[in-house]
C-alpha cells in the first residue's frame, strides 16, 4: 500500500483537519416553521426534490441491538404521514433483527447540498401487512425478485452465489411476484424532530420539536 505520509503537501489528518467551508445558503427562525413537525419535514423534502439533490428520500438510520451495540446504515424513506416515517426492508436483515430488540430508532437526513440536516427519533413499529403488499406491488418486478434472492445481512460465498439465487427465483415466479413473508414495512413514530440549517462561522440554526402530552414544543438550541 502507498504511504500517504509521502506525498506532497500536508499529511492526510492535517488535511483532513483542514476542511472546512461556510455555510451560508439559508436561515430558519424558530417562529416561522410549521407547528407540525411532519409537514415541515415535508417541505423541506419536497425543496431537496426541487434543489436536484441525489436520493432526496435518503436517511441514515440508527438502531441499537439487545447489547447495546449501535448501528448504522442508510434506507429511504418511502412514507410521510400523520403517523411517521416509514420504510421498508427484510425481517431477517440486521437493522430488523435490532428493532424486534429494541423498537426505537433515529433518523437523519444529510442534505448537505442545501445546508440542512433533519434529524427523528421515536419508537419504531411494523406497519400493517396491506400496506406492505402495496408497496411491494408498485416495486420494479427486479427489485421484487431480489427480495426473494437475498437473505439481507447474512454471509454469502461470493457474487456468484447471490447471482443463481436471483436467477433461480427471477425463473420462480412470472409477471407478478408475490410478497416474500420475511418482507416488512416499518414506521418511526416522531417524538424529537430537530432541524438544522448551516450558518456563518458555525453560528448553526437548530429548531427542535418535543412531543409532549398538550402537543408539540418548539425550541432553539445552541449550535
Amino acid at each position: 500500500m502507498d504511504d500517504l505520509s509521502a506525498l506532497p503537501g500536508p499529511r492526510p489528518v492535517d488535511r483532513l483537519a483542514a476542511m472546512r467551508r461556510s455555510y451560508a445558503l439559508g436561515t430558519l427562525d424558530e417562529h416561522e416553521v410549521d407547528p407540525d413537525p411532519v409537514e415541515q419535514l415535508r417541505r423541506w423534502l419536497e425543496d431537496a426534490e426541487r434543489a436536484g439533490l441525489v436520493e432526496p428520500n435518503a436517511m441514515v438510520l440508527a438502531t441499537v441491538d439487545e447489547a447495546g451495540e449501535p448501528a448504522a446504515r442508510t434506507v429511504l424513506l418511502k412514507g410521510l404521514d400523520e403517523r411517521g416515517l416509514t420504510f421498508y426492508t427484510q425481517r431477517r436483515s440486521a437493522k430488523a433483527r435490532q428493532l424486534a430488540a429494541r423498537p426505537s430508532a433515529a433518523a437523519v437526513f444529510p442534505w448537505h447540498g442545501m445546508d440542512r440536516q433533519v434529524i427523528v427519533r421515536g419508537p419504531v413499529t411494523e406497519v400493517d401487512r396491506a400496506e406492505v403488499v402495496e408497496y411491494f406491488a408498485a416495486r420494479p418486478r427486479g427489485n421484487q425478485v431480489a427480495a426473494w434472492a437475498s437473505v439481507q445481512s447474512s454471509p454469502v460465498p461470493d457474487r456468484a452465489t447471490l447471482e443463481r439465487a436471483y436467477a433461480e427465483a427471477d425463473a420462480r415466479f412470472g409477471a407478478e411476484v408475490p410478497v416474500p413473508d420475511h418482507w416488512a414495512g416499518y414506521r418511526i413514530q416522531p417524538l424529537v424532530v430537530e432541524l438544522w440549517q448551516g450558518r456563518r462561522d458555525r453560528l448553526h440554526d437548530r429548531v427542535r420539536y418535543r412531543k409532549e402530552q398538550g402537543g408539540w414544543v418548539v425550541e432553539r438550541l445552541s449550535p
